[in-house]
């Protein structure tokens, strides 16, 4: 009686048990659709090394998907390549290449559609239309990717992570280059972007739309379009974020526009057309952050109100700071410029005179683009320090009451 419980106990054991199944050239299951039509919720499927031209491959089981020695999925410019429709799935060291290219349903390399904790990670991702795209997901992780296209203009290429309408995600420590926008968010809340390189995209090197209560964490925006754009958003974190070469007559490393309630801490702005330009944005803390060899530091438009911009270093510049209008409603205090001439006898670390980070040459350039002809010019010289000795355009409030004498250690 004893035996025969034993041997009813290993049968169960054994039924509840997840398989491993390999698929490869040497081994019994040769394609992967048969093991995926063979796989139970909770299994793996190994892929060795090879070629796989299988169409679609749809994952609609709870299993770990796992490339050795990162076997190609080739969509054959066709198909989607790998449609994620279940739960709890691990998508995992395989290389995805040539999806289909159409603008009606968006063929992608790697798809979510509307399902929970499901972790893409160690991919590489070549010649796709959209590289990964997370559909209405929840609590998902796209981790560590490399992804790459090779689009010539916007219209012709789609995003390389591409987020809508979803929750709780970490989009961590991947590679970007060559789509639309490298990370696409719209319509996500309380996930994180960190520590990945997006660089050489089209247009945004990250691109936010309506999506509030994220962060961007150590991230590089280098080389793209137009930089970063964030818009229609509020509570948004941006740390220790390096924004880079974004060059272009309507290039910036950051916009900002319509947002607010929101923290801008210890980036870099280096070598931008503008490092950053805001527009329409209200209660925005810019703190501790170095501008450095942009066309201009900052261009806050007079649509903008009760913006804070402390403790920041603006360094070689052309223009630190440039407005379209005369009402000011925002407020700096403790910045360094590199610019400022002022003293400091009381030895407070501060200079004794405001500064007006505002000249009359930016201005000038701000109504009429086609004055930068005049840069260097002495009469332009002689204006700005006319300006500063007797202010007649720029605003009397456009200042920096406790400019301080030397570059903050960020």
């Amino acid at each position: 009686m004893k035996k025969i419980s034993f041997i009813v106990f290993l049968l169960f054991f054994s039924i509840g048990k997840a398989a491993t199944i390999q698929v490869g050239a040497n081994f019994s299951v040769k394609k992967i659709k048969q093991a995926l039509a063979l796989a139970k919720d909770g299994d793996t499927i190994i892929v060795h090394f090879g070629v796989y031209k299988e169409g679609t491959i749809l994952i609609n089981k709870k299993i770990h998907f796992v490339g050795k020695n990162f076997p190609v999925l080739d969509g054959q410019n066709k198909n989607e390549v790998v449609s994620i429709n279940a739960d709890d799935v691990v998508v995992k060291g395989f290389k995805v290449i040539n999806s289909g290219y159409a603008a009606l349903n968006d063929p992608c390399g790697i798809r979510v559609y509307d399902k929970n904790n499901v972790l893409i990670q160690g991919n590489i991702l070549d010649n796709n239309f959209f590289g990964i795209y997370l559909q209405n997901s929840t609590n998902c992780i796209v981790k560590n990717n490399v992804i790459k296209a090779y689009g010539k203009a916007e219209q012709l290429i789609g995003n390389g992570i591409h987020c809508w309408k979803s929750t709780n995600l970490q989009i961590i420590g991947n590679k970007i280059t060559g789509h639309r926008d490298g990370i696409y968010f719209e319509f996500v809340t309380q996930s994180v972007i960190w520590r990945n390189i997006a660089n050489n995209n089209i247009r945004y090197g990250l691109h936010f739309m309506f999506s509030n209560d994220d962060a961007y964490i150590t991230n590089v925006f280098k080389n793209n379009g137009a930089g970063v754009a964030v818009m229609f958003t509020k509570n948004v974190k941006m740390f220790n974020n390096y924004f880079e070469e974004n060059w272009g007559d309507s290039a910036y490393g950051l916009l900002l526009k319509e947002i607010s309630d929101s923290y801008i801490f210890n980036n870099r702005f280096a070598r931008n057309t503008s490092g950053i330009y805001m527009e329409g944005t209200s209660r925005i803390k810019v703190e501790k952050n170095i501008f450095e060899s942009n066309g201009w530091g900052m261009k806050i438009q007079a649509s903008c109100m009760e913006n804070e911009i402390v403790n920041n270093n603006f360094l070689k510049n052309t223009f630190d700071i440039s407005t379209n209008g005369s009402l000011v409603l925002n407020t700096f205090n403790a910045n360094y410029w590199d610019k400022y001439e002022g003293y400091d006898l009381d030895k407070d670390g501060m200079g004794d005179v405001p500064y007006h980070p505002l000249s009359l040459f930016a201005v000038l350039t701000e109504n009429t683009p086609s004055a930068m002809l005049l840069y260097r010019s002495f009469m332009i010289t002689l204006l700005d320090k006319s300006e500063k000795v007797l202010p007649s355009i720029t605003p009397d409030n456009f200042i920096d009451n406790k400019p301080l004498m030397k570059s903050l250690p960020l």
